[in-house]
């Protein structure tokens, strides 16, 4: 073959680029599995879990009374509790063994008991108490039986505070009641509730596993369609790494460019959930998210043998990844050893980083650490990639090579035998 110009070559190398882009544009429409991962998923999931988690707080949560007491004071206390948004009162129980069958029995999830003696140490100026029992296999029942049950001792505290001062004006009544002054605010999340909290985290990781399945999948289909169960085809095209790695790259984030957008910006509106970052910012701080999942997926993809082991491989991870991203468990209370072992994936740096920027309103400045870290993953993960694809050309050629010196010894064998 006669030698090419640079200039020939880098022609022939652009072109190559676009041809393989448009090959893997093709197969992800035009595979079934692909489409499902890299449209169907991100479509539909995040609907799913915005109708799940739509009422943001656990509202009427049933309890069950015991009220030894039967005072005007315990019923008052107990009619103010069922007043609240978070408790339903939906029996009176004559003892404890009655109330924690119902629990049993899932009839309720807490126990609210007055003792005896509740409204007689009330009159005598001594402190009383309210038993609150909560059955632990959910968290948000404890929440509402505590926060209920809180608000109205303290709301009755101040009553009889009040009552007992015996003051002559109402500013004196109001001192009585709150001698500190406080406001309860919650920050960039006004409704307290679970969507808003968990809801931009799984958006951000559904971007990263869908990717994994996705390319993953496609690269099973590349090796089963190929003789060699190589992933790089036996093609002029693909005689050159730089050129595989940007032609399928450049395909991924063309379609997860408008995946993105529909994921991280309309579905929120859609639920109404917090948004107070910049659209710029969030733009570029996607940049490197989306570019480090590509080349991490992309590199992954070395692993897949066949188009089932993607599934077998990544699923399971989903919810590991969550958890020591530092959102759904407190990063501060994460062990060194996860901790560091979280930044192997670019959805540990992603999540915070988006959290910061959309429901808290930070700049890229105040997220400074995962947009620093993000386009560090998108240059060690691109260097991997262009490994396994250089290692996956050289293992193409060496299987053609073998098979063609196969073919040539079996045809000299035939020769001989015909002579």
């Amino acid at each position: 073959m006669k030698d090419i110009t640079f200039k020939e070559k880098v022609k022939q190398g652009i072109n190559d680029l676009f041809y393989i882009w448009l090959r893997e544009f093709r197969t992800t429409f035009r595979d079934q599995g692909v489409l499902i991962f890299f449209v169907l998923v991100p479509l539909v999931y995040p609907l799913i879990y915005g109708f799940i988690y739509t009422n943001e707080v656990v509202r009427e949560v049933p309890a069950v009374v015991v009220d030894a007491s039967r005072s005007s004071l315990s019923r008052e206390y107990l009619r103010k509790v069922d007043a609240t948004p978070d408790i339903n009162i939906v029996a009176y129980c004559a003892d404890m063994a009655e109330a924690q069958q119902m629990l049993k029995d899932r009839l309720a999830y807490g126990i609210i008991y007055i003792p005896s003696e509740f409204s007689q140490d009330i009159a005598r100026g001594k402190q009383t108490q309210v038993n609150i029992y909560c059955d632990m296999s959910g968290l948000l029942y404890y929440k509402s039986m505590l926060l209920a049950n809180t608000a109205v001792s303290l709301d009755m505290n101040r009553d009889i505070k009040i009552e007992r001062a015996g003051n002559t004006t109402a500013r004196q009544d109001e001192i009585t009641g709150y001698p500190i002054e406080y406001e309860d605010v919650a920050l960039f999340n006004p409704t307290n509730g679970f969507a808003a909290f968990l809801i931009p985290a799984v958006l951000i990781l559904l971007i990263q596993q869908t990717l994994l399945l996705g390319i993953g999948l496609s690269a099973g289909t590349a090796r089963e369609n190929n003789r060699f169960k190589d992933l790089v085809p036996i093609n002029r095209h693909y005689n050159g790494t730089l050129r595989i790695v940007m032609g399928k790259g450049l395909s991924y984030y063309m379609v997860y460019s408008l995946v993105s957008v529909y994921v991280l910006c309309v579905v929120p509106r859609i639920f109404s959930l917090n948004q107070i970052g910049q659209p710029g910012t969030l733009a570029l701080f996607m940049l490197p998210y989306l570019a480090a999942c590509i080349f991490f997926a992309m590199t992954a993809s070395i692993a897949i043998r066949n188009r089932e082991t993607c599934m077998l491989v990544f699923v399971f991870t989903s919810i590991p990844l969550l958890f020591i991203s530092g959102i759904s468990w407190p990063g501060a209370a994460i062990p060194p050893f996860w901790k560091y072992f979280s930044y192997i994936f670019p959805s540990t740096f992603g999540i915070n980083g988006f959290v910061r920027i959309n429901n808290m309103g930070g700049t890229l400045s105040e997220v400074a650490f995962e947009y620093k870290a993000l386009w560090l993953q998108t240059g060690f993960y691109f260097l991997t990639t262009c490994l396994v694809y250089r290692w996956q050309i050289l293992m193409s050629r060496k299987h053609a090579i073998e098979r063609y010196k196969e073919l040539k010894t079996r045809e000299k064998g035939e020769v001989r035998r015909e002579k």
